[in-house]
């Protein structure tokens, strides 16, 4: 599966790249233990294969982490920071739920266009 990233408004940092199939753990799949993540420098981050992952319905969230913390910093209530999810639905008020983003793994060569998003 891979995930291809459009829109980094710099090459500064990582991108943080979150597969779940567990609607509980979506966009924050860091405490799925069945998840697949990957940190991958901005410059690099083009495309991101993920290997051996099983047919099901998955979601993708990402996150341009600019500063290398490891994390989405916060200004109040809107991210300071890049973020994206697959099959990119509207982000209105919150992340979008599971179903917005879930789409079907159901052969070897799948692949997602996000579309990265900021706030400020």
């Amino acid at each position: 599966m891979d995930v291809n990233v459009h829109g980094l408004r710099s090459m500064k940092g990582n991108v943080l790249v979150c597969v779940t199939a567990n609607p509980k753990y979506f966009p924050d799949c860091s405490k799925d233990p069945k998840s697949y993540r990957a940190k991958v420098a901005a410059r690099d981050a083009g495309n991101v294969s993920f290997q051996g992952v099983a047919k099901g319905t998955y979601a993708v969230a990402l996150i341009h982490d600019e500063n290398a913390n490891s994390k989405m910093d916060m200004a109040v209530f809107l991210p300071k920071e890049g973020f994206g999810f697959s099959r990119n639905p509207a982000v209105v008020t919150g992340p979008p739920k599971f179903k917005a983003a879930a789409f079907a793994v159901d052969a070897d060569e799948v692949s997602q266009q996000v579309k990265m998003k900021y706030m400020l």
